[in-house]
């Protein structure tokens, strides 16, 4: 057990703990001293180990090892993914002025602050919204498109409510706006936890630039990976050496890379029993909960979300209480991204799903996020159950004193 005896852990969205076989792995990597970039033994040994680190992870996306380069983590992938393609359109001599550029509404920070930078630029930057489930749809995307679009991100997996995305519809008519138009569209999808529990194919998804964070799939922090497709260029934010296809400067963590190989294929050995197991305790989970406490909702649609995923608001009591006396009992969640903890009460996510009852606008500021994981087990999601509706029902009875 990875979080102690008495604690539940249920916030696997945020962070994921690190799997053992990948631990092992990437502890034997690093006896490896050699810089991949040198050119003797040692340099040459290291530089194979991170070659064959990409082939592997290059193998599970289906798509070619120099395709793929090592990035820090989700961020930046996401980040270089954005802005390098903004940051090439501005080396080749052509403005931001007069550019189109499409995201959804309900993407991870990483995405939007990027999205925001390309509006300083001069871009101009057009938002998606989801419908009342969660899904940002291929006719949405479709009515948002122009002439002057060059880019589209539609996050895989809503890192908040779970939602999983029509990646390969949203592409089907990226691909008739190129056509009809006679321009070229790239699109970008951040995967988040998604890989987990879905296939990670990149072609059959349709995008042209995939970005992955091995912490969120049970790796180690600091390490991810970024599929760019042989039609698209990007250009560097970090400067320096010639690293990574010259797209990332640095001397290469040979171990982390290992890291990220590794639990992608051990992500790929155990998928199909664990999403099976996962939507079965969070199926139960939420019954439980809805049968206790009728007035509280779900958010977004769970029979189109991620396995392990559960977002819910309660009326009448704040979030952060309810987070705050849960962690006093012994459970871990979240009340949204984590990266927003802190900086905003409502989630921007649960407010772009629209449909907030009337009586003050609190479903998106009253929301609850519950992420399972490997280590769940029954007995933990029916203790998590009792503790949450006991909490529930004396502070509201409580206050109605």
């Amino acid at each position: 057990m990875f979080f102690g005896k008495q604690r539940i852990y249920l916030d696997h969205a945020s962070a994921t703990p690190l799997d053992p076989i990948v631990a092992e792995a990437v502890s034997n990597a690093w006896k490896l001293v050699g810089n991949a970039g040198a050119i003797h033994h040692e340099g040459v040994l290291a530089s194979r180990v991170l070659e064959r680190s990409r082939e592997r992870v290059a193998a599970q996306l289906g798509c070619k090892a120099r395709e793929v380069i090592f990035t820090s983590g989700l961020t930046e992938s996401n980040n270089l993914a954005i802005l390098g393609f903004a940051r090439n359109l501005s080396i080749r001599g052509t403005s931001l002025n007069g550019t189109h550029w499409v995201v959804s509404a309900i993407e991870h920070p990483s995405v939007l602050e990027s999205f925001s930078d390309i509006e300083r630029m001069g871009g101009t930057v057009s938002h998606v919204m989801p419908d009342a489930r969660g899904i940002i749809t291929a006719e949405a995307v479709r009515n948002t498109l122009k002439k002057e679009t060059v880019f589209v991100s539609v996050g895989w997996a809503n890192n908040e409510i779970g939602v999983v995305q029509p990646l390969s519809e949203i592409s089907r008519a990226i691909k008739a706006h190129e056509v009809a138009h006679k321009t070229v569209v790239v699109f970008h999808t951040d995967a988040g936890q998604a890989p987990l529990y879905r296939a990670s194919t990149v072609h059959s998804l349709g995008v042209d630039l995939f970005a992955l964070g091995a912490h969120k799939l049970y790796g180690p922090e600091g390490v991810g990976a970024l599929y760019i497709d042989d039609r698209v260029a990007l250009a560097a934010l970090l400067l320096g050496g010639a690293q990574e296809r010259k797209l990332r400067a640095g001397t290469e963590s040979v171990a982390l890379s290992v890291g990220c190989a590794e639990v992608l294929e051990r992500v790929a050995e155990v998928r199909a029993e664990e999403t099976k197991r996962l939507k079965q305790l969070r199926d139960d989970f939420a019954a439980t909960l809805v049968k206790a406490l009728p007035d509280i909702v779900i958010n977004g649609a769970l029979d189109h979300a991620l396995a392990h995923m559960l977002n819910i608001s309660i009326p009448g009591i704040h979030s952060e209480y309810l987070t705050l006396a849960l962690d006093h009992a012994g459970i871990a969640v979240s009340t949204k991204s984590t990266c927003r903890e802190g900086e905003e009460r409502s989630s921007h996510v649960v407010e772009a799903l629209g449909g907030d009852p009337p009586a003050g606008g609190w479903r998106a500021q009253n929301t609850l996020r519950f992420s399972l994981g490997r280590h769940t087990t029954a007995v933990e999601m029916k203790r998590a159950a009792e503790i949450l509706i006991g909490l529930v029902h004396s502070t509201r009875a409580i206050g109605a004193q």
